[in-house]
């Protein structure tokens, strides 16, 4: 009797012990949560993907000195390059630390149309903070959202700020051959085509391509008023100086591919009066705007925000929203209240479509003035007292 009581209580002791073993694994687990962050951070588009990260850490920096979240939250920093196999090797390290209960990820389209479907198996919820081609989307995987407008969105006001208020009508378009080069030049030349612009050729090169003079001289030839271009920064700024030395004095113009500071480094004088445009409003116009701005520089970031460090960091201020709302166990749970989301940003009301898009779609209009970016309105040739090349 002795003996079974000693056994059963043995018994006893090592069920409660296992109980408690289980329930502190489980609350030291609980103690930390880990959200990656996926972004060029070497290479040609690394000021991008470096501001944007910049802005993610200060979110979470932010929803640590809180106090309104009962673990405290760390950030995987991963970088993408640029390059949609590194993505994927990126992506697969995020997916595969149970301890990452969400991602944000991609300044480049390709990036993001590689990595959507690892996130998607895995059920990692993850939000896109830069990329822009409508695709991306357009699988309408449960756990995808896009936090920045479509390049689809994008150019809907571009083009009826070229074509129909600075009356631009004839078009060569160049572009990269990735997706987003793809995309844009399709999404612009529809555009053009409904504001009976005509586009008088196209050209697509690869990335990393740095003699364009060949293409230049045969669209020299065709005296467009303008010239589109559908990619990124390094390809854009080469364009823009090389047209100069095969003598084309046109327009030179794109969406937010070039909406980086890089440009005018790289193009020099010759970025002079190219015009784009960027996603989102101008801080300082905005009411929570000089806020962040002043949040941001106390961090003394070494690099600038760009374009879209506001992206990032409303990335992450929605996805925290999620897991304050449903907890941090259930990554369906956190990804379905994301997509229900209603938050109010610095940009604005942020929900998403049926299929994870943002229905906040703001654009600034920009010129470069003087070796930098400047806000199309308060801009010397808005005013008239500087000229862009006639239509």
């Amino acid at each position: 009797m002795k003996r079974g009581f000693i056994k059963f209580g043995m018994v006893s002791f090592l069920v409660c012990l296992a109980f408690v073993f289980c329930f502190s694994v489980s609350s030291s687990s609980a103690k930390t949560i880990k959200i990656a962050f996926l972004g060029p951070l070497t290479g040609p588009n690394a000021a991008q993907g470096n501001g944007a990260k910049n802005g993610f850490d200060l979110a979470i920096r932010e929803a640590n000195k809180s106090g309104k979240f009962p673990f405290t939250i760390e950030m995987v920093t991963l970088d993408d390059a640029s390059d949609p196999a590194v993505a994927v090797s990126a992506a697969l390290k995020a997916v595969s630390d149970p301890m990452v209960v969400a991602a944000s990820g991609h300044w480049n389209s390709s990036c993001a149309l590689a990595t959507i479907h690892t996130f998607h198996s895995f059920k990692v919820p993850f939000m896109v903070w830069g990329a822009i081609s409508p695709r991306i989307t357009e699988f309408n995987y449960p756990g995808v959202t896009r936090i920045c407008p479509t390049l689809v969105q994008e150019n809907v006001p571009f083009a009826k700020w070229v074509i129909e208020d600075l009356g631009y009508k004839t078009f060569s378009i160049v572009s990269d051959t990735t997706d987003y080069g793809e995309q844009n030049t399709k999404a612009f030349r529809s555009l053009a085509e409904k504001h009976q612009a005509k586009i008088l050729s196209l050209d697509a090169v690869p990335t990393g391509t740095t003699d364009f003079r060949p293409i230049l001289t045969r669209i020299k030839g065709l005296d467009p008023s303008a010239i589109y271009f559908g990619g990124v920064v390094m390809e854009g700024a080469l364009t823009r100086s090389q047209m100069e030395k095969v003598g084309i004095d046109k327009l030179f113009c794109a969406v937010s591919g070039l909406a980086d500071e890089k440009f005018n480094e790289v193009a020099g004088k010759t970025a002079e009066g190219v015009i784009i445009t960027k996603p989102g409003f101008e801080l300082d116009e905005l009411n929570r705007g000089m806020e962040f701005k002043k949040a941001y520089e106390a961090q003394s970031y070494k690099e600038p925000m760009g374009a879209y460090g506001i992206y990032a960091y409303e990335a992450a201020k929605v996805i925290l929203e999620a897991i304050k709302k449903v907890g941090p166990e259930d990554k369906v749970a956190i990804a379905k209240a994301i997509r229900e989301t209603k938050y109010d940003g610095i940009l604005g009301t942020i929900t998403f479509d049926q299929t994870g898009q943002t229905e906040l779609a703001l654009v600034t209009k920009l010129v470069s003035q003087d070796g930098k970016w400047v806000q199309w309105e308060k801009s010397e040739y808005a005013a008239g007292k500087r000229k862009l090349p006639k239509p």
